[in-house]
């Protein structure tokens, strides 16, 4: 027995799209992560992973650690009036 979904209407409020505007740069860092990660799998195919992709991983791994870092001074800081 299948139920039918209920079609989504709802629309993102401004509030929810300034919080995603304000963690893009560590979901892009994510993505850079599983797309060296992504690449050392396929390198297996192709007598494995060089240098370079190894390199790749620890850097796209650096950025989203230094990004998370940052992301999370920034919101634990309170709102400074200028």
């Amino acid at each position: 027995m299948r139920t039918r979904l209920a079609p989504v209407t709802a629309v993102p409020t401004a509030a929810e799209l300034a919080a995603i505007d304000v963690e893009w740069p560590l979901i892009a860092a994510e993505l850079d992560v599983l797309d060296a990660e992504i690449a050392l799998i396929y390198a297996d195919d192709h007598g494995g992973p060089t240098a370079l992709d190894w390199r790749r991983l620890r850097r796209a791994e650096s950025r989203l650690t230094r990004t998370a870092a940052d992301l999370a001074t920034r919101t634990s800081e309170p709102d400074r009036v200028a």
